[in-house]
């Protein structure tokens, strides 16, 4: 009977530091993950919506750490040396819309690329960026053409328009 009791002590022991290695490998933050957009966790739940913005958005996750609410988006590429500047947009558009919506504002979000992880500060000054490019892009949204932003065969491939869009490059 002791020895069943050490065995199991000792499995559980084994199962507690497995759990933490895996989460630290996750680059996920230290609190519980109330929100997933991937069916591996739970059906996918309504987006983050924000009507007076008109936006609306699925983080990866989104993890609980006491008051805080952090959302987390996955890159499946390699990380480059620094955040690119639209996924760190997309990262703080989802922290623009978890203080709307569930009123918290989160002080940064979480970039998890392949082999990497990053933490954004949600300042300010990205807020108000964000919020201007939001401008910006509705205001664009309101042209009768848009021209093509780029010369990437490559996005150009796997955009959603590429059907419809006259400047498409393949």
């Amino acid at each position: 009977m002791l020895i069943a009791a050490i065995g199991f002590t000792l499995l559980a022991l084994c199962l507690f530091w497995l759990t933490a290695r895996l989460r630290r490998s996750s680059g996920l933050p230290a609190g519980r993950v109330i929100y997933s957009d991937s069916s591996q966790w739970s059906p996918i739940e309504q987006p983050l919506y924000d009507r007076e913005l008109g936006l609306t958005g699925k983080p990866d996750y989104l993890v609980q750490n006491g008051e805080l609410i952090i959302p987390v988006e996955v890159k499946s590429s390699r990380a480059p040396t620094a955040p690119l500047d639209g996924h760190i947009l997309q990262l703080a558009a989802y922290c623009l819309l978890v203080q709307r919506q569930l009123g918290r504002r989160p002080p940064y979000g979480i970039l998890h690329y392949s082999n990497r992880t990053f933490a954004v500060d949600y300042t300010e000054q990205l807020e108000r960026t964000t919020l201007d490019l939001i401008a910006e892009l509705h205001q664009k949204n309101r042209l009768k053409e848009l021209n093509r932003s780029h010369d990437s065969t490559a996005r150009c491939s796997r955009c959603g328009y590429r059907a419809n869009c006259e400047q498409r490059l393949l």
